[in-house]
């Protein structure tokens, strides 16, 4: 199982991998967990959690970072076997209650015709068991439980609620906001604004983030992030940080 340390010792473990990725966030007193996979992944998801040895073994926090279907499948059980609160992005709150968040735009022509079928299958497949959330965030949020703190920021690009989750400022858990499937590219299938997605790349630039953890792949260093953002900012005729 992958982990990371931060300056301050807080552990981050890649709890779930495959379809997506969820992590848990630590300092041996707290726990965060951030997405959940989707409903069959579930029981690997406890036993990986499990598998850890925490001493603290209760999920204080789930975090997610959007509401598609592969990310919050197992929110609603989730919070009922840790009894934890839930935090998103505020305009996703309305997919969250109704149970089903339509699939995001294609980014390019074979992703386009995906989500146009997958847009049309709908709830059937791609919807979960509805949940109301506990904390929206609609810019940004510090949580802190003890000494516990950590920071979440929207950005909006990959859907209209995505949040990406600063960890002591130097680790960056950034759902779908990039990729980190192909070996020099971050640049995500899926995407509902993809200019607003490449402006929060710039975003994520202006903080102290040094590793970015996707929801699917490996971790994205500043270095590739910094080039990628560059090359598609010019394209874009954005402004480049």
């Amino acid at each position: 199982m992958k982990q990371w340390q931060s300056k301050n010792g807080y552990k981050i473990f890649q709890v779930l991998t495959g379809r997506s990725n969820s992590y848990l966030i630590t300092d041996g007193k707290v726990n965060v967990l951030v997405d959940t996979g989707k409903e069959s992944a579930y029981d690997r998801l406890l036993k990986n959690i499990d598998s850890l040895g925490l001493t603290q073994k209760k999920i204080s926090l789930l975090i997610l970072t959007h509401t598609h279907y592969d990310h919050c499948q197992n929110a609603f059980r989730i919070r009922e076997h840790d009894q934890c609160r839930i935090l998103m992005g505020k305009k996703e709150r309305r997919f969250a209650e109704s149970g089903y968040t339509p699939l995001p735009d294609g980014t390019f022509l074979i992703t386009r015709l995906i989500s146009g079928i997958g847009k049309k299958i709908g709830r059937l497949k791609f919807g979960y068991h509805p949940f109301t959330p506990d904390l929206l965030v609609d810019n940004e949020m510090e949580w802190v439980q003890g000494s516990f703190r950590i920071k979440v920021i929207i950005t909006d690009g990959h859907s209209d609620g995505s949040i990406s989750v600063i960890v002591d400022d130097e680790i960056v858990i950034v759902g779908d906001e990039m990729m980190g499937v192909y070996k020099n590219s971050i640049f995500p299938p899926f995407a509902d604004n993809t200019e607003m997605m490449i402006r929060n790349w710039g975003k994520l630039l202006n903080t102290k983030g040094n590793l970015f953890l996707p929801g699917h792949g490996k971790a994205i260093t500043r270095e590739l992030l910094q080039k990628e953002y560059t090359k598609y900012a010019q394209k874009h005729k954005l402004f480049v940080h």
